[in-house]
């Protein structure tokens, strides 16, 4: 199940996706608790750290705890990316990855992010400055294409081989779709075929047979798991269970998710302080809660939510409504 990204083994199939302001550090440690094999920091300006933004800096912070673990990094120019590249290598990461991939228009607008997916020429450059400015293994996350007139995620792919990358994430989408409509599972299958480097699929992993589904039609190395471990970092060991032995595991008891909840909590609280950190909770508590009996109401009243303590008693006032 294993497979290596340049000079870095990843012990099984399992990667949790970047997501911004979703996989800080305490994230991703209760996702690699729970069988996340590779896991993402949020995407990082390569601009920021540059000009020594100190809140780009905290999400640099990693752990050995998480290894391996890779940072993903986003700008557009080759030159920078390089000389950033240089500058982090030896901060405790083992792979770097680049984003062509992220569709927010602040980001696309600055010619950042998917907007790359347009610029093959500049793709090409930046893989090949920032692979050979490092000796850590250097990956590229990349879409389907920007729009459904420019699909064009095998052109890229090979384009980043060719330059250096070590492997290359594909998400089933183009930039115009977002995160809406179905991931096309078949670019992914296309760009497996058409590069020799490791291809991690992403795009609508949400249960354990999403999982095997995306394996079985793709033939692609690594799975990444983003918007379906939201409130679920369980969704790791549910898949490996349904792939190693064909068992089901079911959703957790509110009590465990309760548990999972605090200790989330305290985590981000150790991490951000709690005013900041109870504040980020609160996405956090909406999706570990939704499905559950009542859990609008318990939703309705997160943002009330300022202390541990108050979140304490709301989890157990919920409860006990639920017994």
């Amino acid at each position: 199940m294993s497979f290596y990204i340049g000079n870095v083994k990843i012990d099984g199939k399992l990667c949790l996706g970047p997501m911004a302001g979703v996989t800080d550090l305490p994230f991703r440690l209760l996702c690699k608790e729970k069988g996340a094999d590779l896991v993402y920091t949020e995407m990082v300006s390569a601009k920021g750290i540059k000009y020594n933004n100190s809140n780009t800096k905290k999400l640099l912070e990693t752990s050995e705890k998480e290894k391996p673990v890779a940072v993903q990094l986003f700008g557009s120019d080759p030159d920078i990316m390089a000389d950033v590249a240089r500058q982090i290598e030896y901060m405790d990461f083992d792979i770097l990855d680049i984003n062509m991939g992220c569709p927010v228009p602040k980001v696309v607008n600055n010619g950042e992010g998917s907007a790359l997916m347009n610029n093959p020429e500049l793709v090409g450059e930046i893989v090949y400055k920032v692979s050979r400015a490092i000796n850590k293994p250097v990956t590229v996350k990349i879409r389907k294409g920007f729009d459904k007139e420019r699909v064009n995620a095998v052109e890229i792919a090979k384009i980043a081989e060719h330059n250096g990358a070590a492997a290359v994430a594909v998400h089933a989408r183009t930039r115009e779709q977002y995160y809406s409509g179905k991931a096309d599972w078949d670019i992914i299958r296309q760009v497996k075929e058409a590069v020799s480097i490791p291809v991690i699929g992403s795009g609508d992993i949400f249960t354990p047979a999403d999982a095997k589904n995306m394996l079985e039609q793709t033939g692609c190395d690594g799975l990444m798991i983003a918007r379906g471990a939201r409130g679920n970092p369980w969704i790791f060991e549910q898949i490996k269970a349904y792939l190693d032995e064909g068992i089901l595991i079911h959703k957790p008891k509110f009590g465990e998710v309760m548990e999972m909840i605090l200790r989330h909590a305290n985590l981000i609280l150790e991490y951000k302080g709690e005013y900041t950190g109870m504040r980020e909770m609160r996405k956090h508590v909406a999706w570990y809660t939704s499905g559950y009996p009542g859990s609008a109401k318990l939703r309705n009243r997160i943002n009330e939510i300022e202390t541990l303590g108050d979140l304490e008693k709301l989890l157990k006032e919920y409860f006990n409504m639920l017994i």
